[in-house]
Protein backbone atom coordinates (compact mmCIF):
# COMPACT_ATOMS: atom_id res chain seq x y z
CA UNK A 1 0.00 0.00 0.00
CA UNK A 2 0.97 3.65 -0.24
CA UNK A 3 1.57 3.94 3.51
CA UNK A 4 3.92 0.96 3.47
CA UNK A 5 5.88 2.42 0.56
CA UNK A 6 6.46 5.63 2.51
CA UNK A 7 7.55 3.68 5.60
CA UNK A 8 4.42 4.62 7.57
CA UNK A 9 3.37 1.35 9.23
CA UNK A 10 0.60 0.58 11.67
CA UNK A 11 1.61 -0.38 15.20
CA UNK A 12 0.67 -3.99 14.44
CA UNK A 13 2.82 -4.01 11.29
CA UNK A 14 5.73 -2.38 13.11
CA UNK A 15 5.64 -4.97 15.88
CA UNK A 16 5.39 -7.83 13.39
CA UNK A 17 8.36 -6.47 11.42
CA UNK A 18 10.38 -6.01 14.61
CA UNK A 19 9.63 -9.53 15.84
CA UNK A 20 10.46 -11.08 12.47
CA UNK A 21 13.73 -9.15 12.50
CA UNK A 22 14.42 -10.29 16.07
CA UNK A 23 13.81 -13.95 15.16
CA UNK A 24 15.96 -13.69 12.04
CA UNK A 25 18.88 -12.40 14.12
CA UNK A 26 18.70 -15.08 16.82
CA UNK A 27 20.91 -17.50 14.95
CA UNK A 28 21.36 -20.63 17.08
CA UNK A 29 19.89 -19.00 20.20
CA UNK A 30 16.46 -20.08 21.43
CA UNK A 31 13.73 -17.49 21.89
CA UNK A 32 12.49 -17.22 25.49
CA UNK A 33 9.89 -15.10 27.27
CA UNK A 34 8.84 -13.26 24.11
CA UNK A 35 5.53 -12.15 25.62
CA UNK A 36 7.22 -10.49 28.59
CA UNK A 37 9.93 -8.99 26.38
CA UNK A 38 7.38 -7.37 24.05
CA UNK A 39 5.32 -6.00 26.93
CA UNK A 40 8.38 -4.50 28.62
CA UNK A 41 9.61 -2.99 25.35
CA UNK A 42 6.23 -1.48 24.41
CA UNK A 43 4.94 -0.24 27.77
CA UNK A 44 7.36 2.62 28.48
CA UNK A 45 7.35 4.21 25.02
CA UNK A 46 3.55 3.88 24.91
CA UNK A 47 3.22 5.67 28.25
CA UNK A 48 5.72 8.33 27.17
CA UNK A 49 3.83 8.94 23.92
CA UNK A 50 0.46 9.14 25.66
CA UNK A 51 1.78 11.51 28.33
CA UNK A 52 3.24 13.70 25.59
CA UNK A 53 -0.04 13.54 23.67
CA UNK A 54 -2.02 14.63 26.75
CA UNK A 55 0.62 17.20 27.81
CA UNK A 56 1.28 15.22 31.00
CA UNK A 57 -2.35 15.30 32.11
CA UNK A 58 -2.70 12.02 34.00
CA UNK A 59 -6.50 12.07 34.00
CA UNK A 60 -6.63 12.49 30.22
CA UNK A 61 -3.85 9.91 29.77
CA UNK A 62 -5.81 7.38 31.83
CA UNK A 63 -8.83 7.91 29.57
CA UNK A 64 -6.71 7.56 26.41
CA UNK A 65 -5.23 4.32 27.76
CA UNK A 66 -8.53 2.96 29.06
CA UNK A 67 -7.18 2.74 32.62
CA UNK A 68 -8.15 4.24 35.94
CA UNK A 69 -5.94 7.13 37.02
CA UNK A 70 -4.79 5.05 40.02
CA UNK A 71 -3.66 2.22 37.75
CA UNK A 72 -1.80 4.67 35.53
CA UNK A 73 0.06 6.11 38.52
CA UNK A 74 1.27 2.63 39.50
Amino acid sequence: TQNQQSGDYSIRESILRSLNNYFSQLGDQKANDIYEMVLSEVELPMLQAVMNYTRNNQSQAAIVLGLSRGTLRK
